[in-house]
């Protein structure tokens, strides 16, 4: 995998971290979420106007990575009312690299070599050891379940989206139509939380549609990688966004404590050269 590949990931990782830390600071997460996802929804319009369209065997990968997407923030948003930022994220985040690699081998037939699974092993390592604490403590069964949900989800459409872009002959194109159909998520949201809406300060509106334009870049950076790498090591160098959420947490949510989230990071960038060097 070329540096420039994994410099992509690793800025998209980074972005998602942000985003996720916008909707666990809201006061009302399902909101903020909806949010999120019209954030999506205003570029990708103006995208769809001037771009081709992708190709038709790449639609019914957008179609389904839409509905697994709506459990993804539903899951995603419920499991940030039973947990913190720091326990949630790591355990949704955690379980994802390895399932990619299995829907990938099974449905594509990717396989990756013993080093890459050595660097993906680093990474989940990694990955529970920067809330070890949190996570030995005990973890609220709800916060567990959902966020292991989210895990799940989070592995279905990145197999789904990494099979589709590869089929839609334009990258471009098939981020523009996933984004833009998260117009659906938006609307269910709006329906459910319309009186919340119309009260919410322009400042509110402002931070979810911001954290939307975030996580939409993010995602289409990570398209943009899995068109050059295998989907299984695209997700583990993707899940280097834990490190990032936990550095945001300790940093300003005051979550946690430095000495073992610095250990994280190493291990997870030992496992991020390990992936990197070997596909």
């Amino acid at each position: 995998m070329s540096l420039f590949v994994i410099c992509i990931i690793l800025s998209a990782a980074l972005l998602h971290a942000v985003w996720n830390a916008i909707v666990k600071t809201a006061a009302d997460r399902t909101t903020t979420l909806g949010l999120v996802a019209f954030g999506h929804v205003i570029p990708a319009s103006i995208m769809i106007a001037v771009l081709p369209l992708p190709s038709m065997e790449s639609f019914p990968y957008i179609l389904i990575s839409t509905v697994v997407h709506f459990g993804y923030y539903f899951m995603l948003g419920k499991a940030y009312q039973h947990g913190d930022l720091s326990v949630v994220y790591p355990i949704a985040r955690g379980i994802v690299p390895a399932l990619v690699a299995l829907w990938a081998f099974l449905l594509v037939g990717e396989s990756l070599p013993l080093q890459a699974w050595m660097g993906i092993m680093l990474i989940a390592f990694g990955i529970q050891l920067s809330s070890w604490k949190a996570l030995r403590s005990g973890v609220d069964r709800a916060a567990l379940f959902f966020a292991l949900c989210t895990g799940f989800c989070i592995s279905m459409y990145s197999v789904v989206d990494g099979i589709g872009v590869r089929l839609s002959n334009n990258t471009l194109s098939y981020w523009a139509w996933g984004a833009f159909l998260h117009l659906f998520i938006a609307g269910f949201v709006a329906v459910r939380k319309r009186a919340v809406l119309r009260e919410l300060p322009l400042k509110v509106w402002g931070i979810g549609i911001l954290g939307g334009l975030v996580s939409m870049i993010a995602y289409g950076l990570v398209l943009y990688a899995k068109n050059f790498a295998p989907l299984g090591a695209v997700s583990a160098l993707r899940e280097t966004s834990v490190i990032f959420a936990a550095l945001i947490g300790f940093i300003f949510l005051r979550e946690g404590n430095w000495i073992r989230r610095l250990g994280a990071a190493v291990l997870m960038a030992a496992g991020v050269a390990l992936v990197g060097l070997s596909v």
